[in-house]
């Protein structure tokens, strides 16, 4: 759904005011750095748990389990270093780009906790019933 002129024209304004109150958070918003890091970050945790891997191959075939387990070790955190750089990605903007953002991206919902899930469903029940 496009924005309407006055919200386009807003929009706009709060942008021109990031960009005058602190220019360096601004350009960094717009991704490209953030995207090249985030993207280093994930080849480094690959290569990383290539390293691990060969280095609990290693130790097998060496049988030195220590060597193993370092490998082991290198290889969990390298995971958790890709995985982790992976989600923090930054999402697609829409309108940026593709010329309108055109791969079908839907706009994230908030994620609710459980309870404030359960307490709308219980208020909802509340309602229906007439309490």
């Amino acid at each position: 759904m496009p924005l309407s002129d006055h919200e386009q024209r807003m929009l706009e304004q709060m942008e021109r005011a990031l960009y005058a109150e602190d220019p360096k958070f601004a350009t960094a918003l717009e991704g490209s750095e953030l995207r090249t890091f985030t993207r280093k970050r994930v080849y480094q945790g690959i290569a990383g748990f290539l390293v691990g891997i060969a280095l609990l191959m290693g130790g097998m075939v060496a049988q030195l389990i220590w060597l193993s387990v370092v490998g082991f070790v290198i290889m969990l955190g390298c995971a958790v270093i890709a995985v982790t750089g992976w989600r923090k990605g930054p999402a697609p903007v829409e309108g940026a780009g593709n010329g309108g953002g055109g791969r079908g991206h839907r706009p994230h919902k908030p994620k609710r906790s459980m309870m404030t899930r359960m307490e709308e469903r219980w208020q909802r029940r509340r309602d229906e019933r007439g309490d």
